[in-house]
């Protein structure tokens, strides 16, 4: 591992991509919720609406395993920077949508520019989680402490955008909240231009594409995990529950539609700020200072296991209602909070060990290899969460969520140790 984190410019780097990641993530929340609430209320269906994010999952998979090569061969700096002006110019297609178009038309027109934007966020994501590898202490815990900071952070951050989104909509429109974000996301992306500091790699001009395909089995056991808990999340994050709650809260008037906007954008974001919350003190509720990385994959099998009785519960309790009530909404409200908790303490020892089982040398293909994998669980997820909710409803949609986090845990199963003896034994 690079030493930079040992003089004042590596620190100087962590921070300056984190505060780019911090910008990108607040407009990436907003956007989503933006066009998700904005395309209901102009009458598209569950599945529709899961369609305009089906393209940002794709590129997201294309992007992820060809971002960790073209970082490798031209600097991690590079790829941030084109994330963040990626994300600008999605922005501004944005506010070309007529709403005189067809809905086909808008459908792949808005489709095309989340696409842009999935590209975007997977360059700004895979970069600065390379970043920390390469910029955290090796005492102390110091990668868990980091990558838990920078991911826990970046999903308050994200959690706010939703509320953001939701706030905009409501108050200035659907145009004009997305052109103030471009602008926003413009200045900041200016600033970090101007201050980036030295300390992050300048790429290697002879790195092969081929070398993106990790021969490491604990690698790809990791990924494979992150396919399922992350489609598990967006089986009913992206589509389903935003639904469910619009149905339960709206009366179909403008007063209460706007009434239902605010309320369902404050649950998103509560969600993803406790999620981020709790990630960026995993290293403490886990004790990772003092445990080996052995004892860290133990609990990793653990917290999976813990997170698949959740989603089983709420699947119970939705066959028992048959159909919206308000115990129900309530017993999801609280369930979803349960969730999100402990699904961060499980995203951040994965985030944690794909970073600790990967090399320097190559961390920005491993790092790629393995976000590819979540793109692929996103796009799942988001596909069968449209498909789901409109088929089988609340039942058939939560108990898809339930399965596919227990295959996670399988594939969390076959993680081993690769420093031996452990640290505990060690000492």
């Amino acid at each position: 591992m690079s030493d930079t984190s040992s003089q004042p410019e590596g620190l100087s780097a962590y921070i300056a991509v984190t505060a780019a990641y911090w910008a990108f993530m607040l407009t990436d929340g907003a956007l989503r919720m933006l066009v998700l609430l904005h395309f209901h209320t102009l009458g598209f269906s569950a599945v529709q609406l899961a369609y305009l994010f089906v393209l940002y999952e794709i590129a997201g998979v294309v992007t992820n395993l060809c971002a960790g090569w073209i970082a490798a061969r031209f600097g991690l700096t590079s790829t941030l920077y084109a994330g963040l002006g990626l994300q600008v110019l999605a922005l501004l297609a944005l506010t070309q949508l007529d709403p005189a178009w067809a809905l086909g038309t808008s459908v792949v027109f808005v489709m095309l520019v989340q696409g842009a934007s999935g590209v975007a966020k997977d360059l700004a994501k895979m970069s600065s989680k390379s970043a920390v590898k390469l910029l955290a202490p090796t005492e102390g815990g110091g990668l868990f402490r980091w990558v838990a900071l920078l991911t826990g952070s970046k999903n308050m951050v994200k959690g706010a955008g939703f509320f953001l989104g939701a706030a905009l909509l409501a108050a200035v429109g659907f145009v004009w909240a997305v052109l103030g974000m471009a602008a926003i996301l413009f200045v900041i992306l200016l600033a970090v231009l101007t201050v980036m500091p030295d300390g992050l790699p300048k790429g290697s001009k002879g790195t092969k594409f081929s070398e993106v395909f990790s021969k490491s089995a604990n690698v790809n056991w990791l990924s494979a995990a992150r396919v399922f808990l992350f489609g598990a999340r967006d089986v009913w994050f992206v589509v389903g529950i935003p639904i469910y709650f619009y149905a339960v809260l709206s009366d179909g008037t403008t007063e209460g539609n706007r009434t239902a906007f605010f309320l369902i954008g404050t649950f998103m974001a509560v969600w993803v700020i406790l999620y981020g919350l709790v990630q960026a003190n995993a290293p403490r509720i886990l004790r990772a200072k003092t445990r080996s990385e052995h004892e860290l994959i133990g609990a990793a099998r653990k917290w999976a296991w813990g997170l698949a009785l959740v989603p089983a519960a709420l699947t119970c309790a939705a066959l028992a209602a048959e159909g919206p009530q308000t115990w129900l909404t309530i017993s999801i409200v609280v369930g979803l909070l349960t969730f999100g908790a402990v699904f961060a303490v499980n995203s951040s020892l994965h985030s944690y060990l794909i970073l600790s089982f990967t090399k320097a040398e190559r961390v920005t293909m491993d790092v790629g290899f393995y976000y590819m994998a979540n793109a692929a669980g996103r796009l799942a997820g988001t596909l069968l969460s449209g498909f789901t909710y409109q088929v089988g409803g609340l039942p058939l949609m939560l108990g898809v969520a339930a399965v596919m986090v227990a295959l996670s845990a399988v594939m969390v199963g076959f993680l081993r140790p690769e420093h031996e003896p452990p640290l505990s034994q060690a000492r």
